[in-house]
């Protein structure tokens, strides 16, 4: 799990700007602090920050190898779960490796195989491949866009890295906010349309795809999509057919030289993944699990009970670790360094995000990396099981828009009124909106329900899941931390996408299926749990920090918010201490639960 950067100009020579690679390549340090080496040819510059996590002697990058009279160089992010698979079979093809790292398995398979084995690389990974005689440099990534990878193209010359940040450093590059980047940060943020970032002429690698840059130009293409076909399984075969899926994607992401741990929140998702993963380690005598959750100080004593929450997560977690015997310890975070770390969770992503959902979770990866380099996430089963409430609920499926993002005239009104009275945001999100519906492909064959659900569980997938994995990948490299989602493998997806809504929503339970498939391996109590939302402080003192930091950047009349936003509108929401701002700024998630420790009408948090 790593970072790199690289540009490439096919008429220039760029051998001479090591200043410049060195210096794109220090900006990512937060996500390679093991290593770090770069790679300089006449038409291109690679970059690469290592974390080492599987054979540190050999898996050393940019790494060559030489097939003929080509020489290939590969910079590469990620981990591949089939890597033992493709190593035999290239073997067979009368291969050699030096190791057994995954990143020469990646070259040597895209050597041989050329972009044909993208739809089966099985992991989480961007990366980028330069073949020395062709003179085309290849820029991939994975099937959901969980290692992310940016470019941009200026006066010939093709600048790519991890993160924004790093292409920034390039000295021909400018962060440039023009009218689709306000659209995409305050209409559609924290998500973002595929493809685009948040700065002008700065384009992300979608999901899926890659991006050829040779002497023809630029060409990209989509290797993988979801495919809508009839489900022919019963229901029994479709049971073991999810059930073998989940334990082999688990068991395959279970690989590491370096201490590996679960994230246990005692909410189903996290606790399959316990399950399954405290088997296999038993099966394989690799002794007690780590698992690890979050709290916050005096969460006890706000905790004010809900629909979404009747018990805190705490008492699953007990009932859990105590059935699984894992070695579980509980990373406590305060208000004062929760709120404290809401820059850096932004430096991290390189534009605003999810505020203390962004925040807590860095800090939680952070007392994690205390103890572990690689940690397992229950990240993306509501997507793909059908776990959120607008899969269920008719308003939010007629909403005709994102139904997670409901609050567009606050939106709107957010704006400076001179930036307003230019920007429609509407009219930006419905675009969007209607151009993701009709990628869509619905079948003859589809009831009137499962049409239905494809459409929502297409838009969750596209939008809001990416928008999750973004956050999951940037706060745990931030701190030097792999974070692997089994819940994301494709083959997964894949099944449960052509799987009809009757039988994915069991009982019209959300996770239906899930839920019957885990039955036998999980406490009752587990499996019957509804849905919870992510861990969030409860402390009143919260929302007086953030308040307090908000004032004093209200009264800067330097700062470039004055610019960009309604100081009237904000002056009044912190006033009001965030009740003038009444709907959730997106999901369950965004949203302000408490105000001086009285809870808000539960309107507000669906």
């Amino acid at each position: 799990m790593c970072g790199f950067v690289g540009f490439c100009n096919l008429n220039q020579d760029v051998s001479s700007d090591l200043h410049i690679i060195n210096n794109m390549t220090k900006i990512l340090k937060r996500r390679g602090p093991d290593e770090s080496d770069i790679f300089v040819d006449k038409n291109i510059c690679l970059g690469h920050r290592r974390l080492i996590i599987i054979d540190a002697e050999n898996g050393k990058q940019p790494m060559s190898a030489k097939v003929g009279d080509t020489t290939y160089h590969i910079v590469y992010n990620g981990q591949l779960y089939n890597a033992k698979d493709l190593r035999e079979e290239l073997i067979s093809y009368g291969y050699e490796f030096n190791g057994y790292c995954d990143t020469e398995v990646l070259l040597k398979a895209f050597i041989h195989f050329g972009t044909s084995i993208l739809p089966k690389l099985n992991g989480i990974f961007s990366f980028a491949i330069w073949n020395d005689k062709s003179k085309e440099l290849f820029l991939v990534r994975d099937h959901f866009g969980i290692k992310p990878l940016y470019y941009t193209v200026i006066d010939n010359t093709i600048i790519f890295a991890s993160e924004v940040k790093a292409i920034l450093e390039h000295p021909s590059v400018s962060a440039v906010l023009d009218s689709q980047g306000i659209s995409e940060l305050f209409g559609l943020g924290p998500c973002h349309t595929p493809g685009i970032g948040p700065f002008k002429n700065i384009y992300e690698v979608k999901p899926a795809n890659f991006v050829l840059w040779n002497n023809s130009g630029i060409h990209i293409e989509e290797y993988w999509k979801l495919e809508s076909k009839p489900h022919k399984d019963s229901f029994g075969t479709t049971c073991d057919k999810v059930h073998n899926l989940l334990n082999d994607a688990i068991k395959r992401q279970l690989v590491s030289d370096v201490p590996l741990c679960c994230m246990l929140s005692g909410g189903l998702d996290s606790s399959i993944i316990v399950a399954y993963a405290s088997n296999y380690y038993k099966d394989n005598n690799l002794g007690q699990l780590d698992t690890f959750s979050i709290d916050y100080v005096d969460n006890d004593k706000n905790f004010v009970k809900s629909d979404f929450q009747p018990n805190s997560d705490n008492y699953y977690i007990d009932i859990m670790r105590k059935k699984f015997n894992t070695n579980h310890k509980t990373i406590i975070i305060d208000t004062p360094e929760l709120a404290e770390y809401l820059e850096d969770s932004m430096i991290a992503r390189d534009y605003p995000g999810m505020a203390d959902v962004d925040s807590s979770m860095l800090l939680f990866c952070k007392g994690i990396k205390e103890h572990a380099t690689v940690a397992l996430s229950g990240e993306c089963s509501d997507e793909i099981f059908a776990g959120y409430p607008w899969f269920f609920r008719e308003d939010a499926l007629n909403s005709g828009t994102f139904p997670w993002s409901i609050a567009v005239s606050e939106r709107q009104h957010l704006l400076n009124p001179d930036i307003a009275s230019k920007i429609n945001l509407k009219e930006y999100i419905d675009y969007r909106y209607n151009e993701s519906l009709s990628e869509i492909t619905i079948l003859d064959s589809d009831s009137k329900d499962t049409a239905e659900k494809r459409k929502i569980t297409y838009l969750t997938t596209r939008w809001f899941m990416q928008t999750l994995l973004d956050r999951s990948d940037r706060m745990s490299m931030y701190n030097g931390l792999e974070l692997r989602v089994p819940f994301c493998d494709y083959r997964l997806v894949e099944y449960l996408w052509n799987i009809p809504w009757d039988i994915k929503a069991l009982k019209g339970r959300e996770k239906g299926l899930l839920r019957y498939v885990v039955r036998k391996m999980l406490p009752e109590e587990i499996v019957d749990r509804k849905k919870s939302p992510y861990p969030k402080t409860h402390n009143p003192t919260y929302l007086k920090a953030v308040k307090s930091m908000l004032t004093k950047i209200m009264n800067n009349s330097n700062s470039p918010i004055h610019n960009l936003l309604n100081k009237e509108y904000i002056n009044e929401i912190l006033e009001t201490n965030g009740s003038a701002f009444s709907r959730p700024w997106f999901g369950q998630l965004m949203t302000r639960t408490t105000a001086n420790g009285i809870p808000l009408p539960s309107k507000y948090v669906a």
